[in-house]
């Protein structure tokens, strides 16, 4: 088995996803190859895309003017391609699916998530009958009238959503979990492929059903979803990958049976056996430690992908610090592929909270790249 260092495998993830050098990819390319970006909050679905796109050359003021070359703060398709404009047109999809938030896809690849979001199907668990009230038949009444009322490809608010379903079932106790912004009898409509996210209408969303007629069996959504898993978080464990996945809520047989069914290649980081792709280990051995400094911003997929939990990633002092009350996850510093602190997205000009000594002039020019990144 061959060996490679964390300060190896950080500084691949980084190249991978484009955090060492931001490349002037689409959107739709972005949440590719990190396999989905996190999009509960969509600032920071944003900024994880925008922060990959531009590289760290040009100033504040040369975007502000409209003289920024397209070298300079990525490609012309970029600039104009953000999440947004991905969203409207189709070619990312909003939906909820890893760990039961709201992601953004690429259409083409969500249906393989769905249905590996499916697979361990936690709605027929007693816990989740329990918590939400709604038994597996109340879901399946619900999803079939979902279905119709999304049939004719209008666009519905959760309370119209809402108004269908109970008028269809009569399901009037579950009117207000239905409601809820959080979505728990949503979920398994979207982890299904019943519906997903549709054009916001101010400040409320819509519903509408996929672009996509069924989802892809179990074992061949497993075969895509680890690969591209791997491609942007690898090396990585099968545990990993379900913790990230469904919060680890899969058999492990049958996790482990998708890795063997994945063309990898395994690997021994500093004691621990992790699998990459096969076509990827030979960069990965080639990979030199980083010695960079990066700014990413709240629930970025290098850090969620990655795990909090990890002490390599993540220093366990200073958990707390990053994975923070109510599931927020703070916008860090990485040094060397680390979390070195954090900083306050919202506002740059602050001085980041710092958990070790970072190279100042490094810091600075990060600074002032992700200061300069067009809105």
């Amino acid at each position: 088995m061959e060996t490679v260092t964390w300060a190896q495998a950080l500084a691949w993830r980084m190249r991978r996803q484009y955090v060492e050098s931001p490349s002037g990819a689409s959107a739709v390319e972005v949440a590719g190859r990190l396999a989905g970006v996190q999009a509960q909050v969509a600032s920071a679905a944003d900024l994880a895309v925008r922060i990959r796109q531009y590289a760290p050359s040009g100033t504040a003021s040369a975007v502000a003017s409209g003289t920024a070359s397209a070298v300079e703060f990525g490609t012309a398709a970029a600039v104009e391609f953000g999440t947004a404009a991905a969203v409207a047109s189709g070619a990312l999809v909003k939906t909820w699916a890893m760990r039961g938030t709201l992601h953004l896809l690429p259409a083409g690849d969500a249906p393989a998530y769905l249905a590996l979001c499916a697979a361990p199907r936690t709605w027929e668990k007693k816990s989740w009958q329990k918590n939400f009230g709604a038994t597996p038949g109340d879901v399946e009444a619900i999803a079939e009238a979902a279905r119709a009322a999304l049939a004719d490809g209008t666009p519905l608010t959760r309370e119209q959503l809402t108004t269908a379903i109970v008028e269809e079932t009569g399901s009037t106790h579950l009117a207000e979990v239905l409601g809820s912004g959080w979505g728990p009898l949503l979920k398994p409509l979207a982890w299904t492929g019943v519906l997903c996210h549709g054009p916001s209408r101010g400040n409320r969303v819509t519903f509408v059903r996929p672009p996509w007629e069924s989802l892809p069996p179990v074992e061949d959504a497993a075969r895509t979803v680890v690969r591209a898993f791997l491609g942007a978080h690898g090396p990585a464990t099968p545990e990993a990958f379900d913790a990230w996945l469904v919060r680890s809520a899969n058999r492990k047989k049958d996790v482990r049976a998708w890795f063997e069914a994945a063309g990898l290649a395994e690997v021994d980081v500093e004691g621990t056996p992790m699998f990459v792709l096969d076509d990827h280990l030979d960069d990965l051995l080639s990979t030199e430690p980083s010695e960079s400094v990066r700014l990413l911003g709240p629930f970025d997929q290098y850090v969620l992908a990655g795990g909090t939990g990890s002490p390599h990633l993540v220093p366990p002092a200073h958990r707390s610090a990053v994975s923070r009350t109510a599931g927020w996850i703070s916008p860090v510093v990485l040094f060397q592929g680390r979390v070195a602190g954090v900083w306050d997205a919202a506002d740059p000009s602050a001085a980041p909270t710092l958990f070790e000594d970072v190279p100042v002039p490094a810091l600075n020019s990060e600074l002032d790249r992700v200061r300069a990144l067009p809105a």
